[in-house]
């Protein structure tokens, strides 16, 4: 599904799902069609603007999927900043983050078109201070390993912990200020 309530594509929209959203709902930023995990969804325009504008830099984590193993070289790359291509800006040098190998998370939703398990793989924790279109995906291209699942697992404190998908749960104001580290 796309992120979005209104779309031209024929794609599942935020607005299918079985859930009765306030009028004026928006989503604080975006995960592609090809990604999946937590959303903010909001009535509150200026969580947008505090969460999106470039001066507000807040941590977000990512669970990552990649063909073949991966190595310490390709890791350091991704670690200490790499250029790719943004929208816009044309060539871009994607600031220091953390990059980690880890263990497959076990209870992940089943995917209709899952990369098959018997080929070499990878699977990466991304921590991020920063959100350019794609970033991982092309992050990961630059290094030659394509990313084949994409999955944000939490931003600042707010974690996605085991909602499904197309799953909603409610927070009030204050809780989500809090666990994004935002002054209310």
């Amino acid at each position: 599904m796309i992120s979005q309530f209104v779309s031209p594509y024929v794609q599942r929209k935020l607005g299918e799902l079985n859930y009765d959203f306030p009028e004026g709902t928006n989503a604080v930023g975006r995960l592609d069609d090809d990604s999946e995990g937590l959303l903010i969804l909001t009535t509150d325009k200026s969580l947008t603007k505090r969460l999106l504008h470039p001066d507000r830099k807040h941590k977000r984590n990512y669970i990552v999927q990649v063909e073949k193993k991966i190595g310490e070289e390709a890791l350091n790359k991704l670690r200490n900043g790499l250029e790719i291509i943004v929208k816009q800006r044309g060539k871009y040098i994607t600031q220091p983050c953390e990059v980690n190998v880890i263990e497959k998370p076990k209870d992940l939703a089943e995917r209709a078109h899952a990369f098959r398990e018997d080929l070499p793989q990878s699977w990466l924790e991304f921590v991020l201070m920063e959100g350019k279109n794609r970033q991982i995906r092309k992050m990961c291209a630059a290094v030659r390993h394509d990313c084949k699942r994409l999955i944000r697992t939490k931003i600042e404190n707010l974690e996605l912990g085991d909602m499904k998908p197309g799953e909603v749960r409610e927070i009030g104001q204050k809780e989500l200020f809090e666990l994004l580290l935002l002054e209310a």
